[in-house]
C-alpha cells in the first residue's frame, strides 16, 4: 500500500511510530518508507513534535505527605507485630488459644467501637483526598485546554532536504495563526555574517521572500494563507547577514528545496 495516497493511514501510524507503539517489523517497514518519502518524514517529525509539546503541559504532580506517612506507619506496624516462626513455641499457641476464650468478649467490643472510629477517620480522610484530587484535575484539565487552543492548526507541512536527501528543515504552517514554524533537523549552521533565506517557488513568476532565518533551532516567521496556497515547494538559499530583497530573488546557494504538502484534515 502507497502510504503517501492514504493520509489517514499515514497519520495514524506516524502517530503510534512517534509514541512509540509502533514496534518490530511494522516500525521498520515505517522506517524504509520515511527514508524514500518526504511526505512520510514530514509526518513522523510532525507527530513527534506534537508528543513532545503535550509532555511539556503536563506538569508533576505530588502525593500529599499524609500518603507517605500512612505507609510508613503501615510498613513499620508489620515489622513490629511480625513474629518469625522459628520463634513460635507451643506453649505460645496454648497461651494464645486461652487468651483468645478470655478475651473474646471484650475484643468483640473493642472491635466494634474500633471498626467505627477507624470508619470515621477514613471517610474525613478520603473525603478531604477526593477533594484535593478533584481540585487538582480540574486544574490539570483548564490547563490542557488552554494547550491544545494555544497548539497550531497545522494545515501545511514540508520537508527540506539538501541535495544528499537529507532532511534539514521541518516546516509547518498554521493558517489560523498565519505562522510558519520553522524546525532545524539537520546539522548545517551558518557562519555569524551570513543568514538563512526562506522562500516561496510559485508555479509562475519569480520567488518570493517568506522571511529571514536567525540562529535558533526553532523559529516563526509570519505569512499569509495566500502566499502559501500559491507555493508548491519553499526553499532556502544562503545570503550575507540579513537577507536579500524579495524583488532580486536568491543570490546565494540554494541548500534546502522541499515540496509544500497540504494536509488532509
Amino acid at each position: 500500500m502507497n502510504l503517501t495516497n492514504n493520509p489517514e493511514l499515514l497519520d495514524q501510524l506516524a502517530s503510534a511510530y512517534a509514541l512509540g507503539t509502533l514496534r518490530y517489523g511494522a516500525r521498520n517497514r515505517f522506517e524504509n518508507l520515511a527514508r524514500e518519502h518526504a511526505q512520510i518524514r514530514a509526518a513522523a517529525l510532525l507527530w513527534q513534535s506534537r508528543w513532545a509539546a503535550l509532555s511539556e503541559v503536563q506538569s508533576p504532580v505530588q502525593p500529599p505527605a499524609a500518603v507517605w506517612i500512612r505507609i510508613s506507619n503501615l510498613l513499620q506496624a508489620e515489622k513490629t507485630n511480625a513474629i518469625p516462626a522459628q520463634q513460635s513455641t507451643i506453649a505460645a499457641a496454648k497461651s494464645a488459644v486461652l487468651a483468645w476464650w478470655r478475651n473474646a468478649a471484650l475484643a468483640g467490643g473493642l472491635a466494634t467501637i474500633t471498626a467505627s472510629c477507624a470508619g470515621l477517620w477514613i471517610y474525613q480522610g478520603l473525603k478531604n483526598e477526593s477533594r484535593q484530587q478533584i481540585s487538582s484535575l480540574q486544574t490539570q484539565l483548564q490547563t490542557v485546554q488552554s494547550a491544545l487552543q494555544a497548539t497550531p492548526q497545522i494545515q501545511y507541512v514540508a520537508v527540506l532536504a539538501d541535495k544528499q536527501a537529507a532532511a534539514s528543515m521541518l516546516i509547518t504552517f498554521d493558517p489560523v495563526h498565519s505562522q510558519l514554524s520553522l524546525q532545524r533537523v539537520g546539522q548545517f549552521q551558518e557562519s555569524a555574517n551570513q543568514s538563512l533565506q526562506l522562500w516561496a517557488l510559485p508555479q509562475q513568476g519569480a520567488p518570493q521572500s517568506l522571511g529571514v532565518l536567525g540562529h535558533e533551532k526553532i523559529e516563526q516567521l509570519a505569512a499569509t494563507t495566500t502566499k502559501i496556497q500559491t507555493a508548491p515547494t519553499l526553499a532556502i538559499s544562503l545570503e550575507p547577514k540579513g537577507g536579500v530583497p524579495s524583488e532580486t530573488g536568491p543570490t546565494g546557494p540554494v541548500l534546502f528545496t522541499g515540496a509544500l504538502i497540504r494536509r488532509e484534515i
